[in-house]
């Protein structure tokens, strides 16, 4: 009865976090949102081919090419996300307005998420053929029984931060000690407090955890001294606000950051899953999957070379949260996510699954690791080999962030 109890709690538990972090990857209550530069975007210049001229992301390619008379003999697929539409899913929108998915014989339908949505729960059930989202909340529900698999790893780096003013003098995970750390719980502090073991620090004693919610308010008005944030979004919302002080907005030398990249806590997020025992069971599947990641990360091997067409196309596709000036600087941080690509974008690195594993064990949000059925690369390893063939880039090794423009409350 108890490892049924601790089970069904902790199925609950992830619930929960992908309800609330589903609000993080979107919006804050007032609806504060932008776009802007960074401490790290101010250094990018344009990325390769970000006018436009990108190396073969916008090319036709002729093999799959279809006219209207072939669109009835086009496989139907629904694609859940994990969230309403908005860049961090720009590829996929971009796949299917430019007829990507279509040049590979598929008729995608995208199906947004939202509060009350789980993408691994949706996909097991058949609601939908594949669908988006982060590692932990795929391997979790898998634990508890979901064959679902990770068929391509699309984020290479998590977007997760923690954010204080520059004159609070938090530099490092050691100088959190004795502060005021805000995090949203439920499942979204696990880097947190990985990071801060790592230095020796108890996060129930050393710090004074604070529930934080989905904005910045508490670490501007200084309720907090080091706030959660994702790089696409909440940190962005205090460089669109109005520094009291100044009467200009903030800017990014009044902040400093804890990047969960480098302090090596770090875990992976945004992937495609797809259904397990289809893949093993149904050749058809398994010749579609192929195809719609092939045409995915074709559709963000383009969003790389043709920054604002991608930022439309989102803006085409909402109503998003926040404005155009959010999209674009959501739309800059997303591709600094995913690229460079080493491996070829969609490609497993297995270090880096290996330290999210360590991290979901080690904080409890996974009972053991994983088995070898968790994640598969040779779906992906596939449709990089004819995207390379289409002479598409798949490692966007010069990509830079581009430098966008911050504006209030990201209009």
């Amino acid at each position: 009865m108890k490892r049924n109890s601790t089970r069904l709690w902790r199925l609950l538990a992830v619930l929960l976090a992908l309800t609330l972090v589903a609000a993080a990857c979107g919006n804050d209550d007032d609806g504060a949102a932008g776009g802007g530069d960074d401490d790290q975007a101010d250094t990018g210049g344009d990325g390769d081919g970000a006018d436009g001229d990108g190396d073969g992301a916008d090319g036709d390619m002729d093999d799959g090419d279809m006219d209207d008379g072939d669109m009835a003999e086009l496989t139907p697929v629904t694609l859940q996300l994990q969230w309403v539409p908005q860049s961090q899913f720009a590829g996929y929108f971009a796949a299917r307005d430019l007829g990507f998915y279509e040049d590979v014989g598929l008729d995608v339908t995208i199906v947004d998420g939202g509060v009350d949505i789980v993408p691994a729960t949706v996909l097991d059930s058949g609601g939908a053929d594949f669908a988006i989202s982060w590692v932990p909340r795929g391997l979790v529900p898998r634990e508890e029984g979901l064959n679902i698999t990770n068929i391509a790893q699309v984020f290479q780096r998590s977007g997760t931060l923690q954010v204080s003013f520059a004159d609070a003098g938090i530099n490092s995970v050691e100088d959190l000690a004795g502060k005021n750390v805000g995090n949203w719980g439920f499942g979204n502090e696990f880097e947190l407090f990985a990071g801060l073991a790592s230095v020796g620090l108890d996060p129930q004693s050393d710090v004074t955890l604070v529930q934080q919610d989905f904005n910045m308010t508490a670490l501007i008005n200084g309720d907090i001294d080091a706030a959660q944030a994702m790089i696409y979004n909440e940190y962005a919302q205090v460089l669109e606000t109005e520094n009291p002080e100044t009467g200009e907005l903030f800017q990014p030398e009044d902040l400093t950051i804890i990047d969960w990249n480098d302090v090596g806590t770090a875990m992976l997020q945004d992937a495609i899953w797809a259904d397990a025992d289809r893949l093993d069971d149904d050749p058809a599947y398994r010749e579609t999957a192929v195809k719609f990641v092939e045409a995915s990360l074709r559709g963000w091997a383009y969003c790389r070379d043709n920054f604002q067409e991608c930022v439309d196309v989102v803006v085409d596709a909402g109503p998003p949260f926040g404005g155009p000036g959010h999209q674009a600087w959501m739309m800059n941080e997303i591709n600094a996510l995913i690229w460079p690509s080493p491996g070829g974008v969609g490609m497993m690195d297995q270090a880096l699954w290996d330290q999210t594993v360590e991290v979901a064990t080690s904080q409890g949000i996974l009972a053991a690791a994983p088995d070898e059925g968790a994640f598969r690369t040779d779906i992906a390893a596939e449709a990089i080999a004819n995207l390379e063939a289409a002479g598409i880039d798949v490692t966007g090794t010069d990509f830079t962030r581009l430098d966008v423009e911050v504006t209030p409350g990201g209009e």
